[in-house]
């Protein structure tokens, strides 16, 4: 089942188009991934797939259009954005901030928000033992595990993901591409945002290549990573230190 699908999107920051005419699509329980340099249009892709930036084209969620569907009825219904800069409250708890991810299910009586929390902590063990701590005094590793049980929070259908590697560690951010991997067991899909090609790739089903706002390429993940121009432009040296 296609759980999302992109068709066409233009997006433009008044005169000037960054994202042109590009099309994509989620099964419902895979991990896509999008690659490619900084300004090539990944973060403008998400935004306008989120909402939050005005676009021309299609977009269908769940076999439903969305395009006139507000951000905030967009999460309701499954969809949620861990964006790059993670945004967490940084002056709150790690707990204060978990539950701020289920405030579109403040009304339910039935006890599964707590549910919901202890599984974050079971999935996040470091988030637990942290509970009442300030987010602002995480470390980047758990910041950005915090941002991922946010999102889980909302007990979501897909996570879109922009750049969750980005200023970890090499071995955090094996930890967080594991966690992610992960997701898709609990049957979470995944649109995944990522500078990092080798270690997306590896995760994902499918990819696309997305370079000055176009799909230059796409295809299994196992072919992107045997196609003699991906490998040359995104799995040189710097991909192999990074994995």
């Amino acid at each position: 089942m296609t759980l999302l699908e992109v068709r066409d999107l233009h997006v433009a920051y008044g005169r000037v188009e960054a994202v042109h005419g590009v099309s994509l699509a989620v099964e419902a329980g895979g991990i896509v991934t999008v690659i490619g340099p900084n300004g090539a249009g990944k973060t403008t892709l998400l935004g306008a797939i989120m909402g939050l930036l005005p676009a021309r084209g299609e977009i269908a969620y769940a076999g439903a259009p969305v395009n006139r569907v507000p951000v905030e009825q967009r999460v309701a219904r499954g969809l949620c954005l861990v964006p790059e800069g993670r945004e967490l409250f940084t002056a709150m708890s790690v707990a204060d901030n978990l539950a701020l991810g289920s405030f579109q299910r403040r009304g339910a009586r039935d006890g599964s928000i707590s549910r919901t929390r202890d599984g974050v902590y079971q999935r996040f063990p470091r988030l637990a033992e942290r509970q009442e701590q300030l987010a602002g005094t995480l470390s980047g590793g758990e910041r950005q595990m915090l941002a991922l049980g946010r999102a889980l929070m909302a007990q979501p259908k897909l996570l879109l993901l922009d750049e969750p590697s980005l200023g970890l560690a090499p071995l955090v951010v094996r930890e967080i591409f594991s966690i992610i991997a992960s997701l898709r067991a609990s049957g979470v899909a995944i649109l995944l945002v990522e500078q990092n090609a080798r270690a997306a790739l590896q995760i994902a089903d499918y990819g696309y290549v997305l370079e000055m706002g176009e799909i230059a390429t796409e295809g299994d993940c196992g072919t992107l990573l045997r196609n003699p121009r991906v490998t040359a432009t995104y799995l040189g040296q710097s991909g192999r230190r990074h994995a």
